[in-house]
């Protein structure tokens, strides 16, 4: 019974909701008029998504770290450059270590922004500069909307996945729009929204809970699990840990050479190895019109192994900074 409960201590319940959802939509898949109401009942969620993250987001705050522009070129230049090059070449150089559907979903995973929450929390845990990584990561969402579907069209396309000027234009009506609205009616409900914030992470769970449910049934119905086996399974995740460790590691390279305080290397490898599920999803499954059961499993694994990475990496930078201000505060011993 201990074991258990350590076991279960150690799960990520999201991640579990995560796969009880996925294993409801195998079971039970949306399908008919069920199918068309689930679609119209996720694209309220999205916009509802989207109106509630404007209202909350902070202009002043968002914009303290603006200043930063070294730093905020360096995360942009790895959320829309580095992680799609990466993607390509790997796809290049072992075009037969994945399907095609999940290499398409590796190089859309590397379309995708920067996640904000957990960027944010663990820059702030491991002692970095905040105030930019809120700038950071908060650009990056908004960039995302009309970035990551001009970058997943143009790399999918040469992979015979065709996105169109349709797709790219739902997105920013159905995300930008709402998070516009948010923006502007912040005077009136922003502090209602801040006082609320865990309504706010329940309107981010519940969304994403039931885009999940909404992609799967469609593949269940389409046969996803057909096409896919758990040696696959296992190598989209080492896909993803290659991925992960390599833009890790340019970072950390990179903002070292370049002369950044630590504080502001810990916001460039946080918000420049992230890959937001909150954002990707919506995008993905406006994208692609719902049909996205292959395509968002890179995403997906992606978001658990960054969050379990991150966590160890964040301890270690803490640990650091305080043996490092431990060892400032011990006096010089005189001979």
């Amino acid at each position: 019974m201990t074991f258990v409960r350590f076991l279960w201590s150690r799960i990520d319940r999201f991640l579990a909701a995560i796969l009880l959802t996925v294993a409801i939509a195998t079971v039970l898949p949306a399908r008919g008029e069920t199918a068309v109401a689930v679609g119209w009942l996720t694209d309220g969620a999205i916009a509802l998504l989207f109106f509630m993250h404007g209202a909350h987001l902070s202009p002043e705050a968002a914009l303290r770290g603006a200043r930063h522009w070294q730093l905020h070129t360096v995360v942009f230049l790895s959320t829309f450059v580095l992680f799609p090059l990466l993607g390509v070449s790997a796809r290049f150089l072992a075009p037969g270590f994945l399907p095609a559907p999940l290499w398409a979903g590796v190089i859309l995973l590397t379309a995708m922004p920067s996640t904000v929450q957990s960027s944010i929390a663990f820059t702030s845990l491991a002692g970095g500069n905040v105030p930019a990584a809120l700038c950071s990561a908060s650009a990056s969402n908004l960039l995302g909307v009309f970035l990551t579907p001009v970058i997943a069209g143009v790399l999918l396309a040469r992979h015979g996945i065709d996105v169109s000027g349709h797709a790219v234009l739902a997105i920013v009506v159905q995300l930008l729009l709402p998070f516009v609205a948010g923006q502007l009616l912040r005077p009136w409900i922003g502090a209602f929204v801040t006082r609320h914030a865990r309504a706010l992470k329940s309107v981010d769970y519940g969304s994403i809970l039931l885009i999940v449910y909404s992609a799967f049934s469609h593949g269940v119905v389409d046969g996803i699990w057909h096409q896919i086996n758990a040696a696959e399974l296992l190598k989209v995740a080492i896909a993803d840990v290659a991925l992960l460790a390599a833009v890790m590691t340019l970072l950390t390279f990179a903002s070292r050479r370049l002369g950044f305080s630590r504080a502001d290397e810990i916001t460039i490898v946080f918000c420049g190895s992230k890959k937001s599920l909150a954002s990707g999803l919506p995008i993905a499954t406006l994208l692609f019109a719902g049909n996205v059961g292959l395509l968002v499993i890179p995403l997906m694994l992606f978001h658990q192994i960054q969050l379990m990475v991150c966590a160890w990496l964040a301890r270690r930078y803490a640990e650091r900074r305080v043996a490092a201000e431990a060892h400032q505060a011990v006096p010089a011993t005189s001979v």
